[in-house]
């Protein structure tokens, strides 16, 4: 299977300063999805512009039309499935159909504690994360949902007419421990990482693709303790994580390489960041450019 490649472009200029180009640039480059973090802010961008996913996923919609649209990704740090689930439903629909949940547990950033509450710890985190995904499922798939849990509910929730995508928008669900491999292996259509993230300051490439590779076993034993084939999960990596960090995208034959010891792991799909000049994600944009239109082209 030919492997996918898609970007992820943070939030971080106004629409009608640059934004608006990068969506439409990105479909012309051949992206097969374009994601966006959603986050209330997000590391060294904390104190500086940040907008929201949902609108800008939205505004993005409405400037182009193959590219499938997407988090990377959502979490309950400062959602609810109820509100969310009207918000993915409008979303889907003005995107005619392209768009893609990424979900996770959330962490420990900004967004752990915006609303005002105690950072969750990492029990708790899971215990909700356990609970925001099915009623977020049900949500989008059944017209009128109610439902008391130990942390969210919901009472004969309207979702009419529900997702254009059948029988809902596809979750790509983040997850590398025991509880949200389940949730993925159950919920979810593709499966993301990052990798390992004990290994990002002192770890080498080698141990990296060692430790993905435990992650992709992992993710098959809970697809098969439900009796599901993990071949039918799309894998996604976003990039940047690794101990590679920001070598593969300084030239054509180094991103090659990377992504092809990925896509031997049965990745279907590599998201590399959107070059943001004096940041992480710095990265020549002729390269990038040339990555995008050609390495699809040598990792099938």
């Amino acid at each position: 299977m030919s492997l996918r490649l898609s970007t992820v472009i943070l939030p971080y200029r106004r629409w009608n300063e640059g934004s608006r180009e990068s969506w439409q640039r990105a479909e012309q480059l051949g992206f097969h999805t374009g994601f966006t973090y959603d986050h209330l802010s997000w590391r060294t961008f904390r104190d500086g512009p940040w907008f929201g996913a949902v609108p800008t996923l939205t505004a993005a919609a409405a400037v182009t039309e193959r590219m499938r649209l997407g988090t990377l990704v959502t979490s309950p740090n400062f959602r609810h499935p109820v509100t969310l689930a009207k918000e993915l439903i409008s979303l889907d629909d003005v995107s005619d159909g392209r768009v893609t949940l990424g979900i996770g547990a959330g962490g420990t950033g900004f967004d752990a504690t915006a609303l005002g509450q105690e950072s969750w710890t990492p029990r708790e985190r899971a215990d909700r994360f356990g609970e925001f995904v099915p009623l977020l499922d049900r949500l989008l798939t059944e017209d009128s949902v109610s439902y008391k849990g130990d942390f969210y509910s919901a009472h004969e929730a309207r979702n009419i007419p529900g997702c254009v995508q059948r029988p809902r928008l596809p979750f790509a669900v983040a997850a590398t421990g025991p509880r949200g491999l389940k949730l993925a292996a159950r919920y979810g259509q593709a499966w993301v990482t990052t990798g390992d993230p004990k290994l990002f300051e002192n770890g080498t490439p080698e141990q990296s693709v060692h430790a993905i590779r435990g992650q992709v076993d992992k993710l098959a034993d809970a697809c098969a303790a439900i009796g599901r084939d993990a071949a039918g999960i799309d894998k996604i990596l976003l990039t940047g994580f690794t101990p590679d960090r920001g070598r593969p995208l300084e030239s054509l034959g180094a991103f090659v390489d990377f992504a092809g010891r990925h896509q031997e792991l049965g990745f279907t799909d590599l998201v590399i960041h959107w070059p943001i000049p004096d940041s992480d994600f710095a990265a020549d944009e002729k390269i990038f450019e040339q990555i995008a239109m050609e390495a699809p082209t040598q990792l099938r």
